[in-house]
């Protein structure tokens, strides 16, 4: 069998940590005997290549200085910051078109996969036409809330796409609903599987810091936009720090032993927080980190290597995901660093929006809270880190789940078996 992925961007090299889960996906597939390459566009010129044995192609559509509406960060938000970005689009639609009808003229494929169908249900259409390939949509879920609130004229487009095609996956049974408000048809839900754990030994991996017993700490991994709820973190910190500080001013004179014990029971709670990602919302956060006098409490350490998460996520007690649905109405498609986090056996306080409830069942495979609240999440945090035996059991039941529901082997099987149907005579 042989497939084509379309996708926005792909890995410039290797190392390069843009969409981990194609890369494994990819790789997996190719490591079950299917002959699959990637369809992408080109950065600052970057000609086609080949990245872990995988045949990447890559199209070129403005001069080599500006071609820039890509892998830096999503081509939605560059759009937005200029006219020249806005211009840029025409192009990248025009000479894509173009490259991958040549291209499926040269070489013929049994699947088109498009990931992103908007705006890529385009590219994946002319090619499976072309070729004569079936067409196997995907959609991840902020697609959707892109054309619900921002861009209403393009739902024919996209009804077009979904129902012309040959089949079609999302991530989550909350993206799953959302596609069938444009057309409804049936849906494969296939998620992705976690990416973070490099293939090297936990012996060999350096922690990021010294951890004391009394030190927790906190990991949030993932892009700075709103929808993310980071700053409800950042405040449910300070609510942790202001009843500290409320039960250190205690006069130690009027201490019972009772008193006593749950002073030290709350300052046992030396909380930490890694803040893992970059993105628009980054300066607003540390601003707020010091506003609130939890700036010490809170490391923003960017974008990190494949063996930095690892160290990361090695280093918590317990990730936290508080998520929200944004001013714009997107939320998570399904939040695949959970399943990373669980995949470490760690506890996880996330929630309760989009396809966060596909992977967290609240007091089994994590905690949910209500989402924009501060003081839920605190208190959930203390519960959580102040409890090693609770902790211990979510994470447990955590991996247990994902380990059986997300792994790459079943989800392989799952996009092969679909594969299969879809080029199966009807």
């Amino acid at each position: 069998m042989k497939v084509l992925y379309i996708a926005t961007a792909f890995p410039r090299y290797e190392g390069d940590i843009i969409t981990p889960w194609l890369v494994e996906a990819v790789k997996r597939l190719r490591a079950k005997g299917v002959d699959a390459r990637v369809f992408t566009s080109s950065y600052k010129g970057l000609p086609s290549q080949k990245i872990y044995g995988i045949n990447v192609y890559r199209f070129r559509y403005f001069f080599k200085k500006w071609e820039t509406l890509t892998h830096e960060e999503t081509a939605v938000d560059r759009v937005k910051k200029g006219f020249l970005n806005k211009l840029l689009v025409p192009f990248y639609m025009l000479f894509g078109t173009v490259r991958i009808t040549l291209h499926c003229l040269r070489n013929k494929y049994d699947i088109i996969h498009t990931h992103w169908p908007l705006p890529h249900a385009v590219f994946g259409y002319v090619a499976s036409k072309t070729g004569k390939a079936k067409h196997v949509l995907y959609f991840h879920g902020v697609e959707l809330m892109w054309v619900k609130k921002e861009l209403p004229f393009l739902k024919p487009f996209l009804r077009w796409a979904i129902k012309s095609a040959d089949a079609v996956m999302c991530n989550s049974s909350h993206t799953a609903s959302r596609i069938k408000e444009i057309y409804n048809r049936e849906i494969n839900i296939i998620p992705s599987g976690q990416s973070a754990k490099p293939e090297i030994e936990p012996a060999d991996i350096e922690p990021l810091k010294p951890k004391t017993s009394a030190e927790k700490n906190i990991l949030f991994v993932g892009r700075l936009v709103e929808r993310k709820g980071v700053k409800y973190l950042i405040e449910a910190v300070a609510k942790i720090r202001n009843e500290i500080d409320a039960k250190e001013n205690i006069e130690t004179t009027d201490y019972t032993d009772s008193r006593k014990k749950s002073v030290k029971s709350v300052k046992s709670v030396v909380t930490k927080v890694s803040i893992v990602g970059t993105g628009p919302e980054m300066e607003p956060l540390k601003q707020l980190a010091e506003e609130l006098g939890v700036k010490d409490k809170v490391d923003f350490l960017g974008q990190v290597s494949p063996n930095e998460l690892d160290r990361c996520y090695r280093n918590a007690d317990v990730f936290v995901l508080p998520a929200v649905i944004d001013a714009k109405g997107d939320t998570e498609g399904l939040g695949v660093v959970l399943i990373e986090a669980l995949t470490y056996k760690l506890p996880v306080i996330a929630t309760g929006v989009g396809g966060i409830v596909d992977i967290i069942k609240d007091n089994e495979t994590g905690v949910l809270v209500q989402e924009k609240d501060a003081e839920a999440l605190a208190k959930a945090l203390l519960k959580v880190l102040k409890d090693d035996k609770y902790a211990t059991s979510l994470g447990e039941k955590g991996y247990q789940f994902v380990n059986t529901k997300y792994n790459w082997d079943t989800i392989t099987n799952q996009i092969i078996n679909l594969f299969t149907s879809t080029l199966s005579p009807k």
